[in-house]
C-alpha cells in the first residue's frame, strides 16, 4: 500500500482492493484512503488480532478473495517471505502485487534523487536489527539509504565515520515520509545526531552527496498549505471537491458538515412549480444554488422529465458552479452576473419587464427556506411577479465529535474556510468559535460581514465568490507566509504552532 500517502496506491492494488471480500491489515498502520478502495461489504481483519497467515488461510479456504496489505512493498523489510512460505506449506495460492517501496518512495518525496550522473549506486541497509558492520559500507561514495536506524542516529554517523566517510558528509533525515506530516532536516554525518533530535519515527537516513540536490528539487513539503489541518464546514455533498482541491496544495482538509439538506415539509409547492414550468407558466427560472438546482432536478426525474421540459423557458444563474451544475443538467443559463457572483450580482444585471418583449412576467425562485429577499424586492422594482418556493430546507447539523471541538476552540486548525454566512453562524453554534490563531478564509463580503459580527479575524477573502477561487487565496496567503517566515530566518511554523504549547518542530 505504499509507504503512507494513499496516492501512491498502484492501479493494480486498488483493483484488487475493490474485488476483496476479506482484507488482512494492520489497522494502526494503513491510511483511511486505502480502504475506501474496498467495497462496502467487506471484511477487515487487524494483524493486531492474530497471526495474518492463519487469518487469510481461514479466509480463503472459506472461498473468499483475501488481500494481504503489506505497508511499503511486500518485498522490502515486509513479511513476504515469511508469510509466502506458510500459505504455500497451507496450500493456499497467492500472487505478489509489488507496490511503491520507501527506499524509492520516501527520498521522492524528499527531494533526493538517490542517484544522479556522478553517483550511480545505492545500497539500501536495514539497520532495524542493530550489528551493522559499517566497513562494508564505506569504501564506496554510493549512496546510503538507512531503515530503522531513528534511535541510533549517533551510533550510525559514528560507525560510518569511523569506516572512512568524512564527517562532513551530507545527510539527511525523513521522518513520517510521504505523509502530510513528513519533516527532513538535511545535515552531514558530524551533526546528524544533534540535528535529528526529537524527530518521530519512522524516519529513513539517506547519505551521500546526491542529498545537496534537495534545495531544488524539494517539491512536497514546500507545497503552499504543507501539513495545515484545514476546517471545511460545509454540507458533505458539497465537500468533495473543495477537499480534493486542498489537498493538491498540501492541506489535510477536515470535513465537518455544518448543515443538513433536507426536503421541505410539504412538497405540493414544489409539485406545482414544476408543473408551471412545463405548463408555461413561468418566463424565468432563477436558480440560486447548487442545492436548488439538484432539488428541481430530483423532481424532474420523478415525474419523468429531463431538461428538454425547459424548452422556452429564460433560466438563470446566480454563479459559476450554479451554472456548472445546471449544465451538467443539460441546461445552459441565459443570464449570469457579470460582477459579484451573488443575489446582488444577478439583480444588478436582470433586465427589466418588457410587456412587448415578455409575454409572461412570472419568474420562479426555487431556494431554501432561509432565503434573503434582496433579488426579489429588486425583480419586483423592475416589474417581474416573483414565486418563491421553498425547494430544500437548510437544517443546523448536529455538533461534530467532542476532539474536532476542541480543536477548534483550542487552535488545533490552521484554518478554517467559510463558504457562506450561515456556515460561520452555524459553525460556532455547533462547536464553538475558532481559535485567534487560525487563519480564517471567507468567499466573499457578506460571508466576510457576518463573521466579523462574530467576533473574528478575517485573514482572506476570495476574489470571487468560489470555492474554487477561496481555496486558491488560502494556498496563495499559505505561500506568503511561508517566504516571509524563510526571508526573516524564522523557523517555518504552521499557523497551529503559533499558539502556547504548541509543539515546535525545526
Amino acid at each position: 500500500m505504499g509507504p503512507g500517502d494513499p496516492g501512491l496506491l498502484t492501479l493494480r492494488a486498488a483493483a484488487e482492493l475493490e474485488r476483496a471480500d476479506t482484507v488482512v491489515v494492520s489497522r494502526a498502520h494503513c491510511p483511511a484512503g486505502v480502504l475506501a478502495h474496498c467495497r462496502a461489504d467487506v471484511e477487515i481483519l487487524d494483524t493486531a488480532d492474530g497471526d495474518p497467515v492463519k487469518l487469510a488461510s481461514r479466509a480463503a479456504k472459506a472461498g473468499r478473495r483475501v488481500v494481504r496489505l503489506f505497508h511499503g512493498d511486500p518485498g522490502v523489510v515486509c513479511g513476504l517471505a515469511a508469510e509466502g512460505a506458510a500459505l504455500r506449506k497451507a496450500g493456499v495460492p497467492f500472487e505478489v502485487v509489488p507496490g511503491v517501496s520507501a527506499v524509492t518512495g520516501v527520498p521522492g518525496y524528499a527531494g533526493i534523487p538517490l542517484t544522479d550522473p556522478e553517483h550511480r549506486e545505492f545500497r539500501f541497509v536495514d539497520a532495524s536489527g542493530g550489528g551493522v558492520d559499517w566497513e562494508r559500507f564505506a569504501g564506496s561514495d554510493a549512496t546510503l539509504v538507512i531503515f530503522g536506524a531513528e534511535g541510533a542516529v549517533a551510533d550510525v554517523a559514528k560507525g560510518l565515520v569511523a569506516a572512512g566517510r568524512p564527517d562532513s558528509t551530507p545527510a539527511a533525515m525523513t521522518s513520517l515520509g510521504t505523509t502530510s506530516e513528513q519533516e527532513t532536516v538535511v545535515s552531514t554525518l558530524q551533526k546528524l545526531a544533534s540535528d535529528t533530535k526529537g524527530m518521530e519515527a519512522p524516519a529513513m537516513i539517506i547519505v551521500g552527496d546526491v542529498v545537496s540536490w534537495r534545495d531544488k528539487l524539494s517539491w512536497f513539503e514546500t507545497k503552499a498549505l504543507f501539513g495545515w489541518r484545514v476546517l471545511v464546514p460545509r454540507t458533505k455533498e458539497q465537500a468533495a471537491s473543495l477537499s480534493d482541491q486542498l489537498r493538491g496544495y498540501g492541506a489535510v482538509p477536515d470535513e465537518v458538515p455544518t448543515i443538513s439538506v433536507e426536503p421541505p415539509r410539504t412538497p405540493q409547492q414544489m409539485d406545482r412549480a414544476v408543473k408551471g414550468l412545463v405548463t408555461g407558466r413561468y418566463e424565468w427560472v432563477v436558480f440560486t444554488s447548487t442545492n436548488a438546482v439538484k432539488a428541481v432536478r430530483e423532481k424532474f426525474v420523478a415525474y419523468g422529465l429531463d431538461a428538454r421540459a425547459f424548452a422556452g423557458l429564460k433560466v438563470a444563474a446566480v454563479g459559476e458552479q450554479t451554472a456548472a451544475a445546471l449544465v451538467e443538467f443539460g441546461i445552459h443559463p441565459d443570464l449570469t452576473p457579470s460582477g459579484q457572483q451573488s443575489s446582488e450580482g444577478l439583480a444588478e444585471v436582470w433586465p427589466p419587464y418588457d410587456e412587448d418583449l415578455d409575454p409572461i412576467n412570472r419568474v420562479l425562485l426555487p431556494r431554501a427556506d432561509i432565503a434573503t429577499d434582496t433579488l426579489i424586492a429588486r425583480l419586483t422594482e423592475l416589474g417581474w411577479e416573483c414565486e418563491d418556493v421553498t425547494a430544500y430546507r437548510t437544517v443546523r447539523a448536529a455538533p461534530p465529535p467532542a476532539p474536532i471541538r476542541e480543536a477548534i476552540k483550542g487552535g488545533g486548525f490552521d484554518a478554517v474556510l467559510f463558504t457562506s454566512s450561515s456556515t460561520v453562524k452555524n459553525l460556532i453554534g455547533i462547536a464553538g468559535k475558532p481559535h485567534n490563531v487560525t487563519v480564517i478564509a471567507v468567499i466573499g463580503p457578506q460571508t466576510a460581514k457576518t463573521a466579523e459580527e462574530y467576533g473574528l479575524r478575517v485573514d482572506v477573502m476570495a476574489p470571487k465568490p468560489s470555492v474554487s477561487a477561496l481555496a486558491e487565496a488560502l494556498a496563495e496567503y499559505g505561500a506568503k507566509r511561508r517566504a516571509a517566515q524563510i526571508e526573516a530566518g524564522d523557523p517555518l511554523r504552521k499557523p497551529s504552532q503559533m499558539r502556547r504549547g504548541a509543539r515546535r518542530r525545526k
